[in-house]
């Protein structure tokens, strides 16, 4: 059976929602589609501990790899 290209992949976990976002949109100005999950249930926010999850198509994997390590690069010279 053939992978499916679109199947979704997660790219990494993440603390919260708020960094969740600044990645999707870093990946986004690049062009790869990427969404967070698991931030939110049902509209309320659940306090139990937890990870959001960034998601990309299976498709973009390697591309998404390499511009989350261009952000992890550039935050390691801003310290």
């Amino acid at each position: 059976m053939t992978p499916d290209p679109d199947r979704p992949e997660t790219l990494l976990s993440v603390a919260n929602e708020i960094e969740a976002a600044v990645i999707v949109g870093y990946l986004d100005q690049r062009g790869i589609r990427a969404f967070a999950a698991g931030g939110y249930t049902a509209g309320f926010r659940a306090e139990a501990p937890g990870d959001v999850k960034i998601l990309v198509k299976q498709a973009d994997l390697d591309r998404a790899r390499k511009a989350l390590a261009e952000i992890q690069d550039r935050r390691a010279g801003d310290r």
